[in-house]
């Protein structure tokens, strides 16, 4: 690994926990490294998911078009919500047992992500990790 690659790995390895409160910042690290590498192999990974982070902490999951579409969508859904003692936030982890887990119209472009309503607000998470991926304000 060239002094420069580690510096640059060493950079990010840095920065993505102080944003990884940031919504859509795994995802756009991701899809931003795929694209790098494929382009550019090693160099355009890291690259690129440093980009992408920061277009995934900007866009979120939904994309900004999209979030208050999907709000109307779970408000005429009319589904339960969980009272949850804790801060209702981007990586904040839902227990395991209570909480009940919808799925996401293909039409809204969440992935393989679930939603469900935390303390009267819908959330994202990653239905692996219980972890709030986005909160939809």
């Amino acid at each position: 690994m060239s002094l420069r690659t580690f510096a640059a790995a060493t950079l990010i390895a840095l920065t993505l926990p102080v944003a990884a409160q940031a919504q859509g910042l795994v995802r756009g690290a991701q899809e931003g490294a795929a694209e790098g590498s494929a382009t550019a192999g090693p160099i355009g990974a890291i690259v690129g998911g440093a980009v992408g982070a920061a277009t995934g902490t900007v866009n979120g999951i939904l994309g900004v078009d999209t979030r208050p579409r999907f709000r109307s969508y779970v408000v005429r859904e009319r589904h339960p919500s969980y009272a949850y003692d804790g801060d209702v936030r981007v990586g904040s982890v839902l227990p395991p047992s209570g909480v009940t887990y919808y799925d996401v119209p293909a039409e809204y472009g969440a992935g393989s992500h679930r939603y469900t309503i935390v303390n009267d607000r819908p959330v994202l998470v990653d239905p692996h990790s219980r972890r709030i991926v986005e909160v939809i304000d």
